[in-house]
């Protein structure tokens, strides 16, 4: 962490990752919420595959933007030590989606105020943002310290 403040080279290089991302989360937000909506798909399915889309566009957008400089690693190599990390995200992931959502709801449902969203909208992303902003700090520092190391 120390070195994203002193180092203007991670310093770039996080805030890359940041944009990489904000990109997966709006693809994380929006899969998720369109399974969940239109298709009635409860959050921990919906979360995975969302997750799934998001880790698949963040891993192309870093291999290419982020860390240029690891590409000399081989793809399926370094693709595989991206998936053990979301892997590990995921399972991070799964049980802030499971056990979160229900306090949250009855939380909004309590506050009896008159909302643009219902209690289920706002637990549900708020949920999902709790434990998108988790996974991705583990993201950043196990991909930058393991997956991209070689740099």
């Amino acid at each position: 962490m120390i070195s994203i403040l002193h180092n203007p080279v991670e310093r770039t290089r996080f805030l890359k990752f940041l944009v990489v991302g904000t990109l997966g989360a709006a693809i994380d937000f929006g899969i998720a919420n369109l399974l969940t909506h239109f298709a009635g798909m409860p959050l921990v399915y919906a979360g995975t595959i969302s997750f799934a889309c998001a880790v698949i566009s963040n891993f192309v957008w870093n291999r290419h933007w982020t860390y240029p400089e690891s590409r000399s690693r081989h793809l399926a190599h370094q693709l595989g030590m991206f998936f053990i990390v979301n892997v590990a995200g995921i399972a991070i992931r799964v049980p802030i989606l499971s056990f979160g959502e229900p306090p949250l709801q009855n939380f909004f449902q309590n506050l009896q105020l008159k909302l643009p969203f219902t209690p289920e909208f706002l637990a549900r992303n708020l949920t999902l943002a709790i434990a998108v902003g988790i996974v991705m700090l583990w993201n950043f520092f196990v991909n930058r310290y393991w997956t991209y190391n070689d740099i």
